[in-house]
Order: structure tokens, then sequence, then C-alpha cells
């Protein structure tokens, strides 16, 4: 019997979380998930992320959520007394978009970051470039404009997947 594919997510957690809380709003993880179920059909969601073991709980959030962590050394530096902590999880997003090529019909990436054109580029010739979710206008790269129809701006989605403790804890 031959195993039905179906659509994965490959989420830049940085560029996500930094392109929500730029605009003045928090993303509620768990219910994005969800939307990414419910709207684009996604049984898997990648989000590659930095590893600091200080977040713990989050990943455990995170992994009861849905998600499958993909985790990346960070590199902290000091300037002055603000430690600039980095965990640039570009490769790891392409690469494993490539390894788990095979096993989906269909790629939703969650990046407005233009590093990853050479991804949608070649998403889109194998016709397995689903959608481009971008955290908001500003965040999205000039590169991107070829990729017109495949964009969607997560800001517009904001009423349903904004973090509220109200709605978090009812």
């Amino acid at each position: 019997m031959k195993k039905i594919k179906s659509n994965y997510a490959f989420i830049d957690s940085q560029n996500l979380n930094l392109g929500t809380r730029d605009q003045g709003w928090k993303l509620d993880f768990a219910r994005f998930r969800v939307y990414l179920k419910d709207k684009y059909k996604v049984t898997k969601a990648f989000l590659f992320i930095g590893y600091i073991a200080s977040n713990s709980k989050l990943y455990g959030f995170l992994k009861k959520s849905g998600y499958t962590l993909v985790f990346k050394p960070i590199l902290e530096r000091r300037r002055g007394k603000t430690i600039i902590i980095k965990g640039n999880v570009d490769a790891e997003l392409v690469l494993h978009s490539m390894i788990e090529f095979p096993n989906y019909n269909k790629a939703v990436v969650v990046s407005g970051d233009g590093d990853f054109y050479c991804l949608y580029e070649y998403l889109e010739k194998e016709s397995k470039l689903l959608k481009i979710i971008i955290p908001n206008q500003r965040s999205e790269s000039s590169l991107l404009k070829r990729f017109q129809s495949y964009k969607v701006f997560i800001s517009f989605e904001k009423d349903k997947l904004e973090f509220n403790h109200k709605k978090r804890e009812a």
C-alpha cells in the first residue's frame, strides 16, 4: 500500500517570532500550529530554533503543540553589558526541506528572508511550493517579489493568532 504524502511546514522561528514582535504583538505558537493544519493541511511542522538550555520548558510546550524541533547551537557575544545571541537556522531549514523532500506533497516555508530564494525557486520548479508565510510586510525581502502568488502575510491573521493570556487560561 502506498503511503499518502502530505504538506510539511519549515519554520524559521527567529524570523517568525521577531517579525510579529516588531509589529507589536506576540504569536501564539499553539494556535499557529492549528492554523497550519487547518488552512494548509500541514501534517508535520519543523520549527528551526537556536538551543538555549534554560528554554527547556518552552521546547516542551512547542513539542506538545505539535512541532518537530530542529535545534541549532547558538553563539553568544558580548557587546558591552549586552549579550547578543545568534542562532541562524537557514542552512538547517534548507537541508531538512531537502531531506524530507520525498515525504511531502507541498511545502509551506515560514520566513520573509531572501536567503531562501534558491529553496523557493527549486520547490516551485518541482511543483512543491505551496506558500511562503511572511511575518509582516516590513520583514519581507525584496527578493521575494518573484514569488508573489505564494506569499501570505501572517500579520493579516493577527486576530486569530495573537497570544492572549485570557484565551490561554479559558
